[in-house]
């Protein structure tokens, strides 16, 4: 605040100071997601073992959610709490969100390991496809048994932050994914652990950023955990869950729509026939999707890295009643995210192949067929989906919180989830339902852009009425001077 004034500066400016580390830390989750894939893709495991990691990935969609919901919960009270200045209840708020933690990380990690066949098979896992289902269970089994040290090591990098350490938050998050990067090659090629390999570097990563958090809890600045901190409080939980629950239902509606897709493709793959005679199956549109889905991730990390960047400059004019800057705001960033998305719509289109080949060269003339057109159908509304998540955050920003969640809901899950299942069902093809997605995008565009439209047409309203209101209190101040002089003269 001391170098940057948010009424005053360039807004090109103040987005770009807070825009960057944003997107570096968004980038930093998705990385996590994506680089197994990318390493398992060149190893032996192909696209089964790629396959196997996108029938995993919802369980532990479920595990960050369960995390955030303590995690983002007990950040949020904490801060009320130290606002209020009830330093016992914001010790509170730290100590039975960490309890809280543990507890629903051991719990679903026993879960895990007591049904874990039902749950690959609930997210489209299929026994009759060996491979593919042995490596699901390899990958299922390593992840399953790190869960307490990645919901713990996620759930404290919102306190952390709210204790006024964002840097050494970011770090945390960023030491796991090195240590991802790093060891995700040695464990697949040099010793020769294929997908097991990749679930023990992604543990490994996850350990790091678990102790780098955990060590924090003896340094930190304005809360000290203590017996009493860590015992359960029901009143304290309650706000915690009520606070953070709306992390979770983001993270919810991931994996409803993966555990959707995963089973529709798993059940029309067989009946898709490529221009080779040959059908699909259930491997090669699952792991295809997987991968679509987490380039789709990366796309997503910046354009929303860059809206957040935008929140604090939107929220400090808004309550200085500086609309102009406001709608400026708004604006540079809306044209810096349809730019990205128009980019990376051209890259899609014009050079699927070039996406494809970072996932590995060994790929069947089935595989490669259906990557393109799933990386050319399925991210066909990139540039629309650019605007919808742009426009939620922005929507937040200006506190149309119900406008915002209903917008991230209806083109995620409430358009997404049963056009997919129309379309799949009614065609029996893997293929037609690739335009669910961009279906979705469509109409939450539309939605998106109605919400948008009106909220700048009230601020240029209420602009237009503090002007008015500012030349006739001017035109009263200089008339009473003039009295006041006339008076004088007299």
């Amino acid at each position: 605040m001391k170098e940057y004034d948010l009424g005053k500066d360039g807004i090109a400016r103040l987005v770009r100071h807070f825009s960057v580390p944003c997107v570096i830390s968004m980038l930093v989750a998705a990385l996590y997601n994506i680089v197994d894939q990318i390493f398992i893709g060149w190893s032996s495991a192909g696209a089964s073992g790629n396959a196997a990691t996108n029938i995993v990935y919802p369980f532990t969609v479920l595990a960050l959610g369960l995390a955030l919901l303590v995690g983002d919960g007990s950040a949020a009270n904490f801060s009320l709490e130290l606002g209020r200045k009830n330093t016992d209840q914001a010790d509170k708020a730290v100590g039975n969100g960490l309890s809280l933690l543990m507890v629903l990380s051991a719990v679903l990690c026993s879960v895990g390991f007591a049904f874990k066949p039902r749950i690959l098979r609930l997210f489209g896992a299929t026994p009759a496809e060996a491979p593919c289902y042995g490596y699901a269970e390899q990958y299922f089994s390593i992840i399953c048994a790190g869960l307490p040290f990645y919901m713990v090591g996620q759930g404290l990098n919102g306190t952390i932050r709210a204790d006024g350490s964002p840097k050494y938050a970011m770090g945390c998050t960023l030491a796991g994914a090195i240590a991802n990067i790093v060891l995700d090659p040695l464990f697949i090629f040099v010793f020769g652990m294929e997908v097991r390999g990749a679930a023990v570097a992604t543990v490994i990563g996850q350990i790091l950023t678990f102790l780098m958090s955990v060590a924090y809890l003896f340094r930190s600045k304005y809360f000290h955990l203590t017996r009493k901190s860590l015992r359960a409080d029901r009143s304290a939980i309650g706000r915690i869950i009520s606070i953070g629950m709306a992390s979770l239902i983001v993270q919810l509606s991931i994996v409803v729509i993966i555990g959707v897709n995963n089973n529709l493709l798993a059940r029309y793959g067989y009946q898709t026939l490529a221009s080779t005679g040959v059908a699909f199956g259930p491997v090669i549109p699952i792991a295809v999707v997987g991968i679509v889905m987490k380039v789709f991730g990366i796309v997503v990390s910046v354009v929303i890295g860059i809206s957040l960047g935008g929140q604090p400059i939107i929220g400090f004019n808004m309550g200085a009643g500086n609309t102009f800057r406001v709608k400026q705001t708004i604006s540079l960033i809306t044209r810096l995210i349809l730019g990205i998305g128009t980019i990376c719509f051209l890259v899609f289109e014009l050079l699927p192949d070039v996406v494809i080949s970072l996932f590995g060269n060994n790929n069947s003339p089935e595989y490669m067929e259906y990557a393109r057109l799933c990386i050319r159908i399925f991210l066909g509304g990139i540039v629309l989906t650019c605007y919808i998540k742009s426009a939620a955050i922005v929507l937040q920003s200006l506190g149309k919180s119900f406008k915002s969640t209903l917008l991230a809901l209806l083109r995620d899950v409430i358009v997404f989830v049963p056009v997919s299942v129309l379309l799949a069902t009614a065609s029996h093809s893997i293929i037609t339902m690739l335009w669910a997605a961009v279906i979705s995008d469509a109409v939450a565009f539309v939605v998106a852009l109605v919400f948008v439209r009106r909220e700048m047409r009230r601020l240029g309203s209420s602009f237009e009425f503090r002007r008015q209101h500012d030349s006739k209190r001017n035109q009263y101040v200089h008339l009473n001077l003039f009295r006041k002089s006339a008076t004088f003269s007299v």
